[in-house]
Formats: C-alpha cells, sequence, structure tokens
C-alpha cells in the first residue's frame, strides 16, 4: 500500500506501471537490476518533479477558472493577495489580529467540492493560531468579526503552494473554507 502511494506522484501510465511492476518482481526475486541505479536515480527524480509540476500547473488552470467565477459571486471581494472573500453573517464582536488565537469552526474543501477537512464532523470549533496557518486564514479571518460567517476561496499561493497538503490537498489547487468565527482566545 505504501510503496504504491509513493508511486503516485510519478501519475504513471499503464506502460510505465508495466516497468515498475517488472523492477518489483525483479526485486523480490533477489535478481539485480536491469538498469544502471547510479545512473537512472537522478533522471527518476528529474522525472519525478517534471510530472508533479506538470500537474500542479494543470490544477492551477482549473483554479484559476473557479477563482474567477467565484470573484463574480454576489457579495465577493478579490484582495490583492488573490482571495475571494465573501461575507456571509456579519458578527458583531471583535475582529481579530494576525498575533492572536481564535476559535473557528470551518469547512475546507477543494474547488470540486471534496471535503479535506472539518471541525463541524469532530463536533467542537478548532482552535489556532492566526500567524501559524496558511496566509489565506490568516488574511481572510482578519476581515471577520466574532459571530461572523464568511467564505475564504484560497488561491494555492496563499493556501499549500505547489506542494500541496498530500494526500488531500494537490499541489497548485484553490481552497474553499466555510469559516465561522466563534472566539478571539484571550490569554
Amino acid at each position: 500500500m505504501a510503496v504504491g502511494q509513493n508511486l503516485t506522484v510519478f501519475q504513471l501510465s499503464a506502460a510505465d506501471l508495466k516497468f515498475v511492476t517488472m523492477g518489483l518482481k525483479d526485486a523480490v526475486a533477489g535478481q539485480g537490476s536491469r538498469v544502471d541505479l547510479p545512473l537512472y536515480g537522478p533522471k527518476i527524480r528529474e522525472f519525478e518533479h517534471a510530472r508533479k509540476m506538470a500537474q500542479v500547473e494543470k490544477e492551477k488552470k482549473k483554479s484559476k477558472a473557479f477563482l474567477d467565477k467565484a470573484a463574480k459571486e454576489p457579495g465577493a471581494k478579490v484582495m490583492p493577495s488573490g482571495l475571494v472573500f465573501t461575507e456571509v453573517r456579519a458578527g458583531a464582536g471583535q475582529a481579530p489580529v494576525s498575533t492572536e488565537t481564535i476559535k473557528a469552526h470551518y469547512r475546507g474543501a477543494l474547488a470540486d467540492g471534496t471535503e479535506f477537512d472539518s471541525s463541524y464532523k469532530r463536533g467542537a470549533p478548532t482552535q489556532f493560531a492566526l500567524n501559524g496557518v496558511i496566509r489565506c486564514w490568516t488574511e481572510g479571518i482578519q476581515k471577520m468579526r466574532v459571530g461572523g460567517q464568511a467564505k475564504l476561496i484560497c488561491p494555492s499561493d496563499i493556501g499549500y503552494g505547489d506542494g500541496g497538503n498530500p494526500p488531500n490537498i494537490p499541489g497548485g489547487a484553490a481552497l474553499v473554507f466555510d469559516v465561522e468565527l466563534v472566539e478571539i482566545v484571550k490569554k
């Protein structure tokens, strides 16, 4: 299982997978390698990087279309960072600053709606230091007041970037957070 997960970064075709399978069979059978490993080792890293960056660019293209559409929604405000901020319900409490710790309920999803995290499912709001989370959260939550709800739609450069957050968030992915600011935690 772990070997399969490690190979996903290569985006292997059926033909590629055939060669990998042959290599695994040879290794399990104790046979020698059919390739010069010191020669091909660096090429494998280059291959992995090229495949990964192709996937990132594909994801960024999809994300751009999604962000452009979200920016046209009623009430949406586009920040200089690219964050699309939509207030769902105004809060009556204080607005936090970047050095504060907050409690929030949230749902995080990819642009296609695939949920990757939810404090609601855990049954309790989550506590975060605003200067210890992705930039999208630091920026977006400071635009809220306690008791408010907002939708934060984040381009990858203020989310998890080109590296993503495997296995659930691919590199280059736009993120959608439905956030309810519950509390500013006093020290």
